[in-house]
């Protein structure tokens, strides 16, 4: 059963994790698409891609919607009809939903050696507590990324920055959650973060 994983992370919010072992065409015969959605999957040059894009329509589906009941905003925010909040993501063969009763963020990134290169370009005051040498910084660096990508989802504003914006508190090596601000322009936002490594991914999620 693709549906990899279900956690019930409060009363008000649910996430999901497909493992995407299907192929394109199964895929496709499984869901039902709107015309912009067909259009738009029949356009990606990548099958990966398309394959990640048709199993969150999946998701949507344990969740009790379908493709037809998820619209997107000016900022490219995804929203559901009946007002419930929703967050998608989909890396590689994972892709994950969360739907929440308030504002929420999620993703999921590949643990790849690669992301200490761009380590700079989004981390700040988060290199003041994280040790280049550990065994687990390039999982660190993975947790902050996914959770500063979580953070810029469910702010959906233009011009915020993951370096200069985003702030993650430090978790302990055992830990599965922290807190995460985002401190931009007037507005301070502070965020519950949950987050799990498996299969060599990484996922977190934020909540308001």
């Amino acid at each position: 059963m693709p549906l990899y994983k279900t956690i019930n992370s409060n009363s008000q919010t649910v996430v999901k994790i497909w493992k995407i072992t299907e192929s394109f065409d199964d895929l496709m015969q499984a869901v039902n698409l709107k015309p912009k959605s067909l259009k738009r999957v029949l356009g990606m040059k990548s099958e990966l891609h398309q394959r990640g894009f048709l199993s969150v329509r999946k998701l949507l589906k344990e969740f009790g919607y379908e493709d037809i009941d998820l619209h997107y905003d000016e900022n490219g925010k995804p929203y559901l009809k009946d007002g419930k909040h929703i967050s998608i993501t989909h890396s590689f063969n994972f892709s994950a939903v969360i739907v929440s009763d308030v504002i929420i963020g999620i993703d999921i990134e590949k643990q790849r050696e690669k992301i200490s290169i761009i380590a700079h370009k989004f981390i700040d005051y988060e290199f003041d507590y994280l040790d280049e040498n550990a065994s687990n910084y390039i999982n660190k660096l993975t947790i902050i990324w996914c959770i500063k990508e979580s953070l810029y989802k469910l702010f959906a504003t233009p011009g915020l920055s993951f370096k200069q914006h985003c702030l993650v508190i430090p978790m302990s090596d055992n830990q599965q959650e922290t807190i995460a601000w985002i401190d931009y322009e007037d507005k301070k936002q502070r965020c519950y973060i949950q987050f799990l490594e498996f299969e060599g991914f990484t996922c977190a999620y934020a909540i308001t």
